[in-house]
């Protein structure tokens, strides 16, 4: 029963995360949160393994469909996301080994997470200031920054994502969502194989991947679609809707 209620979750997750370019982890891990069935880590994992199904997927589609990424922007991104990924990961464990409650760490993770959406939220508005650095230097700092809170917070993609590539690069959002969708792959690969090459996966339900996996990969495809015949306004509309969604489910959590 709880497989098929987390299949669910992710086909809904993914396919808005791969739209919004937010990653469908920003609703797994709340929504997983609510249900309660499974630890800090063991969400936290599950998360991310779904997430970087889903921007695999999207980001081959993406490729098909003859999107050309910028070679310093996707290397300084996936660079930082790939470093980010890895601090992220240990500085979870580190919280989870150092608080004696698994519930503060999850506090933590939703308390930064409401704030980063606030950001989001604010700096989503396409006629906010932005900033047009270009150099490699500055890509490489963001992706750190955006892979370190997709593993901190355990949502695997990122609520910033979008907004800090719009105010930092002056992206449109539709050019942000494949960027940020293509980051979130390299962060997740990092996470993965961290917790592979540390602690293994032994400690999990892995049979929760029969229905995580296939739900991630038909996100993606449906994420991956709409997203090319999306208009910028629609796909901004889902953004801040998502944001709110989550804003409210965290809160929730944290009550």
């Amino acid at each position: 029963m709880i497989g098929i209620i987390y299949f669910i979750v992710v086909i809904l997750a993914n396919t808005l995360g791969a739209v919004s370019g937010m990653g469908g982890g920003v609703l797994i891990k709340p929504i997983f949160d609510f249900i309660g069935v499974d630890s800090v880590l063991a969400i936290s994992f599950y998360s991310s393994v779904a997430v970087f199904t889903m921007s695999l997927v999207s980001t081959m589609r993406q490729l098909k469909q003859n999107i050309l990424l910028d070679g310093k922007k996707i290397t300084g991104l996936s660079m930082g996301a790939l470093i980010g990924g890895i601090l992220g990961n240990q500085t979870l464990f580190s919280l989870i080994w150092q608080l004696p409650n698994e519930k503060d760490v999850q506090l933590i993770q939703i308390g930064l997470t409401i704030l980063s959406l606030f950001f989001a939220l604010v700096y989503s508005n396409e006629q906010h200031q932005r900033f047009s650095f270009t150099y490699l230097g500055m890509y490489i700092i963001c992706g750190i920054v955006l892979g370190f809170l997709a593993s901190l917070l355990g949502i695997g993609g990122g609520p910033i994502n979008v907004s800090l590539l719009m105010l930092l690069f002056s992206m449109s959002i539709k050019q942000a969502t494949v960027y940020s969708i293509a980051t979130i792959f390299f962060s997740q690969s990092a996470k993965l194989l961290t917790m592979g090459l540390t602690t293994g996966f032994g400690s999990y339900d892995l049979t929760r991947l029969w229905f995580i996996v296939p739900a991630a990969i038909i996100g993606g495809i449906l994420g991956a679609k709409l997203s090319k015949i999306l208009p910028s306004e629609r796909v901004s509309q889902i953004f801040k809707l998502m944001i709110l969604l989550v804003i409210l489910i965290n809160l929730y959590n944290g009550m």
